[in-house]
């Protein structure tokens, strides 16, 4: 049963993108709004990021404003920059 499971997964590209990148997917709160679409977001564990805006973000014209809730994906690499992915509503 879990290797049909994992076959499925192993079929969605965005699956296996993360997998492909190791990319660690982290909800935060937006608290400033810095300049060319960068914010400032705290982490669910309290640790302060920057985040910028992705690409299907900017395209869609998302509006992303202080207080808002968002899901951050962050690079195993550089803990300190990441990319918002999702705004929660």
């Amino acid at each position: 049963m879990e290797n049909m499971e994992t076959t499925d997964d192993s079929k969605n590209p965005r699956v296996q993108r993360r997998k492909q990148k190791k990319l660690v997917d982290i909800e935060g709160i937006i608290t400033h709004n810095l300049s060319n679409g960068k914010f400032r977001v705290r982490l669910e564990n309290g640790v302060q990021v920057i985040g910028h805006l992705s690409g299907k973000i900017r395209q869609n014209r998302i509006k992303i404003v202080v207080g808002d809730r968002v899901t951050v994906e962050l690079s195993p690499y550089d803990l300190t920059k990441g990319r918002i992915t999702y705004r929660h509503r």
